[in-house]
């Protein structure tokens, strides 16, 4: 199976050190800087948000080329940056059950990145995941739904970036040790929801420009 193939089978494809080290400091600062209770949406209790979308280094991450690649892999056409802010759960919070964003008209028009800007593992609530989960049968969806014992829990370093279909099962787990969990996530969506998305940006604060596009043709998904 190629890694193409492997990635619409799996779902989610774990990007190791796919941002380039010198880059994390400032990422950090500008993540720390942007951190925020002013949304107008109410936002949990138990995560630190952080409005990014107007640093420049943080679209870079946006465009790096392999992450490009693996979201084109997924959407399969023409498709847009939508969104991006930070994330991290705070001490003794971050726990939510596995669930789907879900695609907005049709299976695989939505796909979401998580960008690490710390060392993520069970210590400090990384996601969990049920790989392949993504195109069930409603008899298969209505049994795995919440079934925690098929998910796996993802770990690595600071510059790792998950990416995935929205529609796989996935959850970030409870922040045991209160250590920092820095993330960025990404969301990118095919070109027939931009509409859409205009709808409902200001409800997302979403203030970068969402007008560039992109075509999976025009990235190579790394073989290693």
């Amino acid at each position: 199976m190629g890694p193409h193939e492997q990635l619409q089978h799996d779902g989610y494809l774990l990007l190791r050190q796919a941002i380039p080290a010198d880059w994390l400091p400032g990422l950090r600062e500008a993540f720390d800087a942007g951190i925020t209770s002013h949304w107008p949406v109410p936002r949990g209790w138990d995560w630190r948000h952080a409005l990014v979308d107007d640093n420049a280094q943080m679209l870079a991450v946006c465009r790096l080329p392999q992450l490009l690649a693996a979201a084109g892999v997924l959407i399969g056409e023409r498709f847009f940056l939508s969104q991006v802010e930070g994330r991290e759960p705070v001490g003794g919070g971050g726990y939510q059950r596995l669930h789907r964003d879900l695609s907005k008209q049709r299976p695989g028009d939505t796909v979401g990145a998580l960008a690490f800007l710390d060392d993520f593992g069970p210590e400090n609530g990384a996601t969990r995941l049920v790989p392949a989960s993504h195109r069930p049968s409603a008899q298969e969806a209505a049994r795995i739904e919440h079934d925690e014992s098929l998910a796996i829990q993802i770990s690595g370093q600071a510059g790792d970036i998950l990416v995935f279909d929205v529609d796989l099962l996935h959850a970030a787990s409870l922040n045991p040790s209160g250590a920092r969990r820095r993330s960025l996530l990404i969301n990118y969506a095919a070109e027939v929801l931009y509409d859409a998305h205009q709808q409902t940006a200001a409800l997302r604060q979403v203030r970068m420009d969402t007008s560039a596009r992109f075509e999976p043709g025009d990235f190579v998904l790394a073989t290693a």
